[in-house]
């Protein structure tokens, strides 16, 4: 190479074009991992900045805190299990209204409105007194509630021996708001992208549900 100085310049030209052209793809790979990244971080308000403790990481974080009610860890991490549990209670409740108005319409069933169901029930003959009906649930939506307020505070506690009358076993270190096992009969949690999505999914359609 020495003895051609041509041969030497031509080598080089050539090599400074390939790191160039290498140099201008990773720029380009990169640009396009940040704009993928920056797609992901959608906003419920164009334009917006999205508040720093909401990342992208919860389903469906679409950057929506304008009163700064999740600033705090520890809250943050109760509204979350919060919504969900309402969400999943309020597509019941739209499921519970729709079908079987459709199905009394359809003839199938005579079952009363969803608005009139109450009245009907209580006035109805052999019907549980209203008071006792309240009590009974108050106290059992409050053991519920209580139950899972301390797991989700610290997952896996009300599986300690003492906490639930010798069945703790049957409540495992799992996730609260996705226990899996019978609760996944179909295992749509299998998939880890298909379960984020499933997620999102969810969370979405639990928003209008409680609209």
């Amino acid at each position: 190479l020495g003895k051609d100085p041509d041969s030497t310049d031509q080598i080089l030209k050539m090599s400074f074009a390939l790191a160039n052209k290498a140099s201008a793809s990773v720029s380009r790979v990169s640009s396009s991992r940040s704009s993928v990244k920056a797609q992901a971080l959608q906003s419920w308000l164009p334009g917006s900045v999205r508040p720093a403790h909401l990342d992208g990481k919860l389903a469906g974080d679409f950057g929506f805190d304008p009163l700064g009610l999740g600033k705090d860890p520890k809250a943050l991490k109760w509204y979350v299990e919060a919504e969900l549990i309402h969400a999943r209670l309020a597509m019941t409740a739209a499921a519970g209204i729709v079908l079987p108005a459709l199905a009394t319409k359809a003839g199938a069933v005579s079952i009363p409105q969803w608005y009139e169901a109450g009245e009907v029930y209580i006035k109805s003959e052999g019907a549980i007194p209203f008071a006792t009906l309240a009590a009974i649930q108050l106290f059992a939506t409050n053991f519920v509630e209580v139950k899972r307020w301390k797991d989700i505070e610290n997952t896996g506690s009300q599986a300690e021996p003492g906490t639930f009358f010798g069945l703790e076993s049957t409540f495992k270190p799992v996730s609260p708001s996705y226990p899996g096992g019978p609760f996944d009969p179909l295992g749509l949690s299998k998939d880890p992208a298909a379960f984020e999505d499933f997620k999102t999914k969810e969370i979405k359609n639990g928003r209008l549900a409680m609209l």
